[in-house]
This record gives structure tokens, C-alpha cells and sequence, in this order.
């Protein structure tokens, strides 16, 4: 498609008074592409009575431009690119804007260049035609698709085809495809220029950039030099073209390629095409000659009369005036393919939303200098409100990371921020029960160390037991470290300080659970083993324990520690503020490395089992290790399939699930009896297995 080249322009203009006043005001043009022959391609003639139509339409609504009336004036081209630019001047001669040409307001439902995307070159055109930069990257990754890395590329000599060569070229060295050859041939196809484009094509595989005309000319050729076996990858232009596909289906079989939108309907389209007669015509150019191309008559009286000569069109018969095209096919009332004339009907659209947003306007909020607005009915060229970059535009502007498109796709508005915060209910929530799990474990401390002579705290290890408590009460407040923005120091903080108390806690009670095992062992004649494991060495399986897992959150801080980022990635309306981990690697071996402590711990406590039940704290260790193993076992799947805030939820929830398990498992039984059943924390019911 040529820059502005037209088979015919159409001129929307507005009027004071009612469609058809001979007073133009001011106006907006549409440009409408270079087609090929008029009655051979019924699609000119239907765009043009698309666009009549969607006038007429919306002159005929209430709620769309009520106060206003559109009209149009159309000029034909003759399928020549100077012929059509000569008319232009025609339009502009009441707005005096000849010298000034890019200052008009410019609408093209057909030109696909991606030049026109350049907003300082062309800042007051619009198009409801995809620019090639989309179809490009779709043809490229097409070609990439079926393995065909030596293609040929070839183009009609226009601003179209060079800017979709050039792209193409770009986009395919990423996907490995090498164009073979490329080359422009002229808009009119002499023998030599065909003789020279079929005598380089070295590639089976063809892109071709041209419109149907061109395309109709080097199909004639191949099949004069019987040529075959080619695979055509087929531009927007002619893809859909019905004439290519039935005078030369043979040669295009397989073809591919990108076609342009269709709209399944038009409500009340097909109704208005059909609906032309002859007493409507008679003073229509173009509807003139593609009436008596159609019927195969001679219309008297037409403009056409007195410029045909003499020939066959003088030995066609008088049409009879009861013509009616419900009785024949035509491509002009043809709405199964809504193509180009569905981005004409946007594009008289366009232009009507463009003025009642004018309309709408309120004096002080408007576009212009200290909020005025355009009057609709005498606005200036600049002032027009199509174009807006950001307005209706195929060329979008992307938003950046932290903002997105609002509802009307014109403004980038922020985008929501998420994290887990202390001003939500579920914050708040997991606050209370990290807290008040931290208060419970320090308030079982509090009661053993009153009843620290007792003999059922003194029999449990009594510093063990406080030095777990200890424990607890830190590993629910580390929950509190997961709640809140994210920031680089917290998330440095948060993962180690999991791992480390966590580690501390099993720790622990391995090595209560080692004393229990040792502590019957010793009552064996002749056995000293718990000289070997006595408070000394008790405190430092401790830190053992604890040691590998320093080491292990060291390393992780000192080769890629967790870090704050902003996810924008899962929800195109969301930021998702979230710690990342850094190193995965590290993250998994915390846990696992808890894991093979609780695995260690559970064994020993199973093998004392059946030592006797009143000295015997193995069976409760169990049962709170097989509450852990549960807890983190669930935890896994649901931590991978969860994004955001909800992550670091389900995160504490199992931090406070296996550090409640804990508590409860191993101390609310020695609670009850040291408060409610006194008499059997004695010495004598104890010792009584």
C-alpha cells in the first residue's frame, strides 16, 4: 500500500445543516489505498458504501453526534498515486492548508507502513490498519515454525514494502532464517523487470509485499514459464484476494500468510448494498461503471455516457432499470469477508467519538491552553482530538513496569502494590498468633521455671526444656519478619533467622530426646554412658546442630543472598513487592537441612518408645515430629502453586502450624499435671514403672 495513494478519496466533511448542503465547514480525510481496477474488485465500491453507510448509521442515532450531521465528498484516483494527490488540494482549498499539508487531521483505514508509526513525522495521522511491525514478527516467526531458513523476499517499489523488507530482515536473524536474495520490482511490470525477478528466484520459499495487481502479474509470468513447486508466504495485501485464488489457485496452492481482521457482521450492511437502483446511481462515477460492468448494460444518461467511446460498451443493450443485486453475486455485496470495510467502518467512527468528545467538553477542563475547548462546529485542524497518540491508537505506547493501561487503554495509571501488610485482616491475624504463640511459649517458661524443684520438670531435663521454650517464643516472632514491605535488609534477615531457630528447636529436642535414651541405658549394671553426654555435651550437640546450618545461611548471604523485587510479571494490573531467595539452591538446602534434623529426631524417639511411660518424653516428641513432617510436607506444594502476599501467608502459617505442634505436643501434658493434677507431680508416681 503506497503512502497515500488512493483509488479514491474519500472526504468526510461536517455540516451545519443536513447531508448533502453545499457548505463545507471543516473536515477530516480519510485516505483511502491504491485497489486495483474498479468493476473487476467489487471491494472499492463496498468500502465506499461502508463508509455511506456508517455515515447514514450514525446520522440516525440520538445518542452519538445528536446536534451535528456528517456528509463526504469522494474523488477518484484512477488508480494513479499523482492523480490522487492532485485531488487532495480539492479538500484544502476552503481551509488553507495547501501549504501546510500535515496539519489536516488524517485517517487511513489501509496503509500499514510502519513509517507512519513515527508520531514526529506523521503526529496527525491515525489508522485502524495494524501497522507491518505485527505482521512482520508474525511472518518471521511463521517461517521459523516450518524450518525454512533460506527464503527468498521480495517487494512492489513503495514506502510498504521497503519499511516491511527491512523489518522482516531484522526479525528474522533471531530466529536463524537467512533471506536468500531481496528485491524490488516496479509497480508497473514490464517483461524485462518480470524476466529479472523470476531469473533470481533461488528459493523455493517466497515472501512477497505487493498489492493484488502485482501479484495477478507475476502469477500470469510463472505460468507462461511453467514454473512450480513454489511456497508463497502471502502479505496482508493479497492474502485474502478472491481473484488471485480463482484464476490462479493451481499456482498458489499451500500458500500462508496474515489477513487482515474481519468482523463476523455489520448489522443492516448487507441491507444498505443491496439496496442501490439504477435512479441512484446516475450520478455516481464509480457506481455508474460497476453497474454496467455488473449487469452487463448501459446505463443512459450516466456520467459514464459520455466517456466510454465507442466499442463494445455502445453494443451493450439499455439497462432495464428492474436490475436488483440480490440476483447476482458480487464481491460489492459480499459481507462475509468485513475486511477493509470493517477499518472503514471504524474509521467513520472514529471520526464521529472524535467530535462528540468535542461536544462533551467542559470549558476550564479542556485540551487545550487554560482548559478551553474546541467548538465542534468551528474547530481549528490542530485542534481536532484525533490524531492523540495514546487515543484509539494501533501504535501503542507501553506503559512502564509500574503502571498499566486504564479501562479506555489512554492513560497508564500505577499499578496496585501488594505485599503482606500489618493493616490487613490477614496480617493482623498472623500477627496476633505469632505473638501470642511467643507469650504462651514464655509463659510455660515462666511456670517451669516456678515449679523448676518439682520433680516432673526436674526429670525432663529441666534446662533443655527452658532452652527450648526459648526457642519457640523466637521461632514465632521470625513470623512477624515475614509480614510487612519487603526491603533488602528484611529479607536478609528473614530466611537465616527461619533456618537458624528452627534449627535450635530440633536441636533441642534431639538432644532431650538422646538423654532419654541415655538415661535408661545408665540404669544397665556397669554402664557410665551418661558421663559421656552430661549438660556439657548437651549444649554442644546443640550447637552442632545449629553450626551447619550458620555455615549454611552464611554462604547463602555471601554468594546470592535474598533480595526485595518488584513482580510484575503475575498480574499485569499488580505489583507483587516479594523477597526472592536469591540462590534456590541455598533456600531448599535450609529446609532440607531442618528436614534431616526432624528425621534424626523422630528415629531416636521411636526406638523409646516402649521405655516406661512416667519418665518416657519420647512419645510426645513423636507425635510433634509427625505434626512437623505434616505441616512442611503440605507446605511445599502449596508454597510452589502460590504467588504473592499469599506465599508469605501460607510461609507463616507453617512456621506457627509446626511451632504450635511442638509446644503443644511436648509441654501442655507436663502443664496439666504441674497445675491441674499436683498430687501426681511427686517423686513416688514417678518412680512407679
Amino acid at each position: 500500500m503506497a503512502l497515500w495513494a488512493a483509488k479514491l478519496i474519500m472526504f468526510l466533511s461536517l455540516f451545519r445543516g443536513t447531508p448533502g448542503s453545499a457548505a463545507l465547514d471543516n473536515c477530516v480525510f480519510l485516505g483511502v489505498e491504491e485497489k486495483n481496477s474498479l468493476y473487476e474488485d467489487g471491494d472499492v465500491i463496498c468500502v465506499k458504501g461502508t463508509m455511506t453507510f456508517a455515515i447514514k448509521e450514525i446520522n440516525q442515532r440520538s445518542d452519538l453526534l445528536p446536534h451535528l450531521k456528517l456528509g463526504y465528498h469522494i474523488r477518484d484516483s484512477c488508480d494513479d498515486i499523482p492523480v490522487a494527490l492532485r485531488s487532495c488540494p480539492l479538500f484544502f482549498k476552503n481551509l488553507l492548508l495547501v501549504k501546510q499539508p500535515f496539519q489536516f487531521r488524517s485517517v487511513s483505514y489501509f496503509a500499514s507502513c510502519s513509517c507512519l508509526s513515527d508520531q514526529r513525522e506523521f503526529p496527525t495521522f491515525m489508522r485502524t490498519m495494524p501497522s507491518d511491525a505485527f505482521q512482520i514478527r508474525a511472518l518471521a516467526r511463521l517461517v521459523s515454525y516450518f524450518g525454512w531458513t533460506w527464503v527468498g523476499v521480495i517487494g512492489v517499489e513503495s514506502d510498504y514494502a521497503r519499511f516491511a523488507i527491512q523489518l522482516f530482515l531484522q526479525e528474522s536473524v533471531q530466529y536463524g532464517v537467512c533471506a536468500a536474495y531481496t528485491h524490488f520490482y516496479p509497480v508497473t511490470l514490464s517483461q524485462q523487470a518480470l524476466d529479472k525477478l523470476l531469473n533470481m528466484a533461488s528459493s523455493k520459499v517466497i515472501i512477497n509485499f505487493s498489492g493484488e495487481s502485482e501479484m495477478q502479474g507475476i502469477l500470469k509470468e510463472i505460468g507462461r514459464w511453467n514454473i512450480t513447486g513454489l511456497q508463497w508466504i502471502a502479505s496482508e495485501a493479497w492474502a485474502t484476494a478472491t481473484l488471485l485464488w480463482e484464476k490462479f489457485g493451481d499456482l498458489l496452492t499451500g500458500t500462508l500468510g496474515f489477513a487482515i481482521r474481519r468482523a463476523d457482521v455489520i448489522p443492516g450492511l448487507e441491507e444498505h448494498l443491496t439496496s442501490l437502483r439504477p435512479s441512484d446511481i446516475h450520478k455516481s462515477g464509480f457506481l455508474a461503471e460497476f453497474w454496467e460492468e455488473t449487469f452487463n448494460c448501459r446505463l443512459n444518461g450516466s456520467v459514464n455516457s459520455h466517456s466510454h467511446g465507442v466499442g463494445n460498451y455502445l453494443d451493450r443493450l439499455p439497462c432495464k432499470g428492474t436490475e436488483s443485486l440480490d440476483d447476482v453475486y458480487s464481491p460489492y455485496s459480499d459481507v462475509t469477508q468485513l475486511r477493509v470495510s470493517y477499518n472503514v467502518y471504524k474509521a467513520v467512527y472514529l471520526v464521529a467519538h472524535a467530535l462528540q468528545d468535542m461536544s462533551d467538553c467542559k470549558g476550564g477542563k479542556g485540551p487545550f491552553s487554560n482548559g478551553t475547548c474546541a467548538d465542534p462546529k468551528h474547530f481549528k485542524p490542530w485542534q481536532n482530538s484525533l490524531f492523540s497518540p495514546t487515543s484509539d491508537s494501533l501504535e501503542c505506547t507501553r506503559c512502564s513496569e509500574d503502571t498499566w493501561p486504564n479501562r479506555a487503554r489512554d492513560l497508564c495509571i500505577p499499578k496496585t502494590i501488594e505485599y503482606l501488610s500489618y493493616h490487613e485482616l490477614m496480617g493482623i491475624m498472623l500477627c496476633v498468633v505469632s505473638v501470642l504463640g511467643a507469650c504462651i511459649s514464655l509463659s510455660i517458661l515462666a511456670i517451669f521455671f516456678t515449679y523448676k524443684d518439682t520433680p516432673l520438670v526436674r526429670a525432663n531435663n529441666m534446662e533443655l526444656s527452658f532452652l527450648l521454650l526459648v526457642f519457640l517464643a523466637v521461632c514465632f516472632l521470625v513470623g512477624l519478619l515475614f509480614i510487612g514491605e519487603p526491603s533488602d535488609w528484611l529479607c536478609r534477615i528473614r530466611y537465616p533467622a527461619f533456618g537458624i531457630s528452627f534449627a535450635l528447636c530440633i536441636s533441642c529436642l534431639l538432644a532431650k530426646t538422646a538423654v532419654v535414651l541415655m538415661a535408661f541405658r545408665s540404669t544397665l549394671p556397669g554402664s557410665n554412658v551418661m558421663k559421656w553426654f552430661g549438660p556439657n555435651q548437651q549444649r554442644a550437640s546443640i550447637l552442632l546442630g545449629t553450626a551447619v546450618q550458620v555455615i549454611i545461611c552464611l554462604i547463602w548471604l555471601l554468594t546470592s543472598p535474598p533480595h526485595a523485587n518488584n513482580n510484575t510479571d503475575y498480574h499485569s494490573a499488580t505489583i507483587i513487592m516479594e523477597c526472592v531467595t536469591g540462590s534456590e539452591v541455598c533456600f531448599w538446602c535450609v529446609l532440607g537441612y531442618i528436614g534431616i534434623l526432624a528425621c534424626m529426631c523422630f528415629l531416636m524417639a521411636f526406638l523409646a518408645r516402649k521405655l516406661p511411660d512416667n519418665f518416657n518424653e519420647a512419645k510426645f516428641i513423636t507425635f510433634s515430629m509427625l505434626i512437623f513432617f505434616a505441616v512442611w510436607i503440605t507446605f511445599i506444594p502449596v508454597y510452589v502453586s502460590t504467588a504473592g502476599k499469599y506465599t508469605v501467608a501460607v510461609h507463616i502459617f507453617a512456621i506457627l502450624a509446626s511451632a504450635f505442634g511442638l509446644l503443644f505436643c511436648i509441654f501442655a501434658p507436663k502443664c496439666y499435671i504441674i497445675i491441674l493434677k499436683p498430687e501426681k507431680n511427686s517423686k513416688k508416681h514417678i518412680m512407679q514403672r
